[in-house]
C-alpha cells in the first residue's frame, strides 16, 4: 500500500476520543507508552494505530490534569520507561467521556439511517 493510500485510509479521531481510548488502557493496569499504543492498535484489529507524535502530548496533558500518574521502572526487558497509571480522578472522567461518546454514536447512528427506518 502506497503512503497516501495509507494516509487516506487513516481514520481520524474525534476530538477527546485518544484521551478516552488512554484513559481506557489504563484501567488494566500500569503501561508504557508504547504499550499503551499498542493496546489500541490490537483491540481495534489495527485500524488505529497511534502516533508517538500524538500519544506522548496526550500523555503530559492527561497528568497536568491529574487523570494519569507516571513513575520510572524496568521494562520486562530490563529497560528503563515511563510507566503510566490511572488516577481515581481519571476513571471519574474516563466515566464521562465515555457517557459523552455513546450519546455521540446514538447520535450519528440516527443521522445516518435510511429515510423511513428511524424508530
Amino acid at each position: 500500500m502506497k503512503k497516501t493510500e495509507s494516509y487516506r485510509n487513516r481514520i481520524e479521531l474525534l476530538q477527546g476520543t485518544l484521551d478516552m481510548m488512554i484513559l481506557q488502557a489504563l484501567q488494566w493496569g500500569p503501561i508504557h507508552g508504547y504499550g499503551i499504543a499498542r493496546s489500541i492498535r490490537l483491540k481495534s484489529s489495527d485500524v488505529l494505530q497511534i502516533e508517538t507524535g500524538s500519544l506522548y502530548p496526550a500523555l503530559h496533558r492527561l497528568e497536568r490534569q491529574k487523570w494519569v500518574k507516571s513513575e520510572w521502572k524496568l521494562t520486562e526487558t530490563n529497560q528503563r520507561a515511563k510507566f503510566y497509571r490511572i488516577t481515581a480522578k481519571g476513571k471519574e472522567q474516563l466515566s464521562s467521556d465515555f457517557e459523552r461518546w455513546q450519546q455521540m454514536v446514538r447520535a450519528i447512528g440516527a443521522v445516518m439511517e435510511p429515510e423511513g427506518q428511524q424508530p
